[in-house]
């Protein structure tokens, strides 16, 4: 069934729209997973919610909109009223989800340091005699090169030895490393609270971002969908 030349003209856009949205579902895709990993070995530090679950659903809406953009392609070839509804209806579900994200992290990134601050002070104690506490702290002094919470100085506050990774390239003495100090070659000066602060900041500013950004791009399908469904259904009833 053949549609007006101004429609023809929002057919053919909303055709280009969903190749874009497959485009977009790759980015939120790849950004979930990003999300995911970099939040991962860390995420036992905080109590918040919004670092597992906001990746999560970023990776679920990325993979639901390759599936949503078939639909908006072959309903607007076609000129199919039924699948381009079925378009905009999933399409506005997603809306909801990535705006859901992106409030989500714009709220989140405001104060992740009192959780983290309490997890730290209250788990240090156990670095000695708990292996995944131990892992944990392992982790995030070797990966974001720091020492302690705020200072190499906590752990002899706690009557704790300065562990190996608070120092990069330690010498080995009879396999094992020589003891980590403050001047040794490599030594992390930096506390880790505020190095975590900052990627929890960065992970929820770049969730909010994309959650809002790509969500304000898939505002426009929607509307370009409910128009060329008008127009197919007016047709319809004018047969």
């Amino acid at each position: 069934m053949a549609i007006g030349g101004g429609m023809s003209c929002v057919k053919y856009l909303l055709f280009c729209f969903n190749l874009l949205f497959a485009i977009t579902g790759l980015i939120i895709l790849i950004v979930g997973i990003k999300a995911e990993i970099n939040s991962s070995p860390y995420i036992d530090l905080t109590d918040e919610n919004f670092y597992t679950s906001g990746p999560i659903v970023l990776i679920i809406v990325g993979v639901i909109v390759f599936i949503v953009a078939f639909f908006g392609c072959c309903g607007a070839v076609k000129e199919n009223h039924c699948m381009i509804v079925t378009f905009s209806v999933f399409l506005l579900m997603i809306f909801a989800a990535e705006i859901a994200v992106g409030v989500a992290g714009y709220m989140k990134h405001t104060d992740p340091e009192t959780s983290i601050l309490k997890h730290l002070n209250s788990t240090i104690d156990q670095y000695p005699t708990n292996k995944d506490v131990a892992k944990t702290f392992d982790i995030v002094q070797t990966d974001l090169q720091c020492c302690g919470i705020y200072s190499a100085d906590d752990w002899a506050a706690h009557k704790l030895a300065i562990p190996p990774t608070c120092c990069s390239g330690q010498e080995i003495t009879d396999g094992l490393p020589a003891a980590c100090t403050k001047t040794s070659l490599g030594f992390h000066g930096e506390g880790c609270l505020k190095k975590l602060v900052t990627h929890f900041k960065d992970i929820a500013y770049v969730l909010g971002g994309v959650g809002i950004g790509i969500a304000l791009v898939q505002l426009l399908g929607v509307i370009f969908a409910c128009c060329l469904a008008r127009s197919i259904r007016s047709q319809y009833e004018t047969v």
